[in-house]
């Protein structure tokens, strides 16, 4: 199963797209991140990007979770495409390690229904260095709204 299309635009949109290098958010420096939210040993201070080279790095960032996602829980967890999509922009945001060893993938995987586990587990996953972080309130809405979609 692929990622819808509005499974794109919804990382898309929480993601945006910088063509020119920036320190990270939460720590000032490391990783720095361009276009969608691409990370990695390229991207250096001063690194500037076409639109393309954006779109052809979230598009192979976007397979990579996708991966992750699908690893973690295929076949034994039955998803509807738009929670995948939501699984997917999590695991994008949040790396996949901290994904795979989260308590939302265990109780999937122990066959909880994915309604409820996404309902109660993506809304704990909003918390920065300091405490609750709005953006990140309002994108684990998103997701769960995303999610709910038939």
């Amino acid at each position: 199963m692929a990622l819808t299309p509005a499974g794109y635009r919804l990382i898309q949109s929480w993601e945006g797209c910088r063509l020119q290098a920036y320190p990270d958010p939460a720590s000032g420096g490391a990783p720095w991140t361009i276009g969608y939210g691409h990370t990695g040993p390229e991207v250096k201070p001063g690194l500037v990007i076409s639109q393309q080279q954006a779109e052809a790095w979230f598009r192979s960032d976007v397979a990579r979770f996708e991966s992750a996602v699908d690893r973690c829980l295929l076949p034994q967890c039955q998803l509807r495409p738009q929670q995948r999509d939501a699984l997917v922009s999590f695991c994008f945001n949040v790396g996949a390690g901290a994904f795979s060893a989260s308590t939302l993938v265990r109780r999937l995987k122990a066959g909880e229904g994915a309604a409820t586990v996404l309902a109660q587990e993506l809304p704990r996953w909003v918390h920065g260095p300091h405490g609750p972080l709005p953006g990140l309130v309002n994108r684990r809405q998103a997701e769960l709204l995303h999610a709910r979609k038939a």
